[in-house]
């Protein structure tokens, strides 16, 4: 058997099948990287040893053949390709949580009206920009939902400026209520 892949990548398509580790390797961890860096220890290090074992052969069958220029290229080309289809896969599953401040001339009432109603906790206040007064609108939703406040906002705002960032720590609040309690004990464990 082991002779059968040995000759299967020292073949024309073995380029191909280091490339195709690569894609799975980096993708691997790049998304071990980011739940990493949002805490999801018990994942990222199960993406980990994933990762190794592809890394290890895709490596060990480029050091077999270091003298095909196509393998080396198929080994660099998998790491670029791995690097985009990891990052499409961490927006696609837009995994966590987003802070959403909006910033607006006129329309924060009905913007925090309009968010409450769809859900959302919502804190509002007053505040002075370059031109004036604003309204200052901050919520917290889990990333997948971003589009759906963006639209919220657009309806109300097409001006409005709107920041979006990733909170580090959450504690209190009603979207901390609500993930609360939906919470297991297995899930806070796995975090």
């Amino acid at each position: 058997m082991n002779q059968i892949v040995a000759d299967l990548i020292g073949s024309a398509w073995g380029p191909l099948f280091i490339f195709m580790f690569r894609i799975a390797d980096v993708s691997c961890d790049t998304m071990r990287v980011i739940l990493a860096v949002r805490g999801k220890r018990v994942i990222a290090a199960f993406l980990g040893f994933f990762q190794a074992l592809i890394w290890i052969l895709a490596v060990g069958t480029v050091i077999k053949h270091l003298d095909s220029v196509p393998h080396v290229i198929a080994y660099a080309a998998g790491f670029g390709m791995g690097t985009f289809v990891g990052v499409t896969i961490e927006s696609a599953v837009a995994y966590g949580l987003a802070t959403v401040r909006i910033v607006s001339a006129h329309g924060g009432v009905e913007i925090a009206s309009a968010l409450r109603d769809a859900g959302y906790g919502v804190t509002e206040f007053p505040g002075y920009g370059r031109d004036g007064k604003v309204e200052i609108v901050n919520t917290v939703v889990r990333r997948s939902e971003i589009d759906k406040v963006q639209e919220i906002v657009r309806k109300w705002d097409e001006k409005a400026f709107v920041t979006v960032e990733e909170p580090r720590v959450l504690m209190g609040g009603s979207f901390a209520s609500r993930e609360r309690s939906a919470l297991t004990k297995w899930t806070r464990w796995r975090s």
